[in-house]
């Protein structure tokens, strides 16, 4: 699965043997994210410092808990200014 979302919080319990937990907010919800080290060693610059990023990787479900196990990690911090123009589009169509 492919999802993208803002970064809410980034969090490396030291109980979790390295693995990081990130949770990202697009406009339907939130997601979890799991990242074992393997995947953060190569995608650090972009799990410590990206305000946006995208994740490919696949669905693990607990219960009712459903997790992204993270395969790859793409920053869009870069997007963040078109969305608000997005936005402005939007709403000028509007009027």
């Amino acid at each position: 699965m492919r999802l993208a979302g803002l970064v809410l919080v980034r969090q490396r319990p030291g109980s979790a043997s390295g693995v990081i937990f990130a949770t990202l907010e697009d406009e339907t919800g939130v997601a979890n994210i799991v990242i074992w080290p393997k995947i953060y060693e190569c995608y650090r610059r972009i799990v410590l410092t990206s305000r946006l990023f995208g994740v490919k990787g696949r669905a693990q479900k607990e219960g009712l808990v459903v997790h992204v196990i993270a395969d790859e990690i793409e920053d869009l911090t870069h997007e963040l200014a078109t969305i608000s123009e997005i936005e402005e589009i939007g709403s000028a169509n509007l009027a």
